[in-house]
């Protein structure tokens, strides 16, 4: 499994920890470094700064994300989505629109997440936002971006 695709994963799971927990940016890595890891069955690892500037960057940007989610998300409010589809979409836009990535690399992932930890029914759902997303910025809301690393 790709490197960065492995750093999403845990990103994902630690944010989902932040989000249902409500618990800072910090509190979700301490957590996940001193055991969640161990219950995917890895061995320890070292620092993913991948996963780090995920979290941290897709928390630190929460409200203003969460109101493209809004606005992109037709019929539903972002308290009521499934925890899962909510911190995919979230990850997704952050690495979007402030981390640099390809729109198209960031939706098929999102995708790819949300076929492994949320379900096919979340893919349509989960394509929909992230695109009506990118079509928005690319009609001319530009993006804050910060240097990507390679993937």
């Amino acid at each position: 499994m790709p490197a960065r695709y492995k750093s999403r994963q845990r990103a994902l799971q630690v944010l989902f920890q932040c989000d249902l927990r409500e618990h800072p940016a910090q509190d979700g890595l301490d957590a996940y470094y001193g055991s969640l890891y161990l219950e995917e069955g890895e061995e320890a690892i070292g620092v993913d700064e991948l996963m780090e500037e995920l979290v941290r960057g897709t928390l630190d940007y929460r409200h203003e994300i969460d109101p493209l989610i809004q606005t992109h998300s037709v019929n539903w409010r972002i308290e009521r989505m499934p925890f899962v589809d909510r911190n995919i979409l979230r990850m997704a836009i952050y690495e979007m629109l402030y981390h640099g990535t390809p729109a198209p690399v960031v939706i098929d992932q999102g995708i790819e997440l949300a076929r492994r930890f949320s379900g096919e029914t979340s893919v349509p759902f989960i394509n929909g936002v992230l695109d009506a997303v990118r079509r928005s910025q690319a009609d001319g809301h530009r993006a804050i971006s910060v240097p990507a690393q390679d993937g």
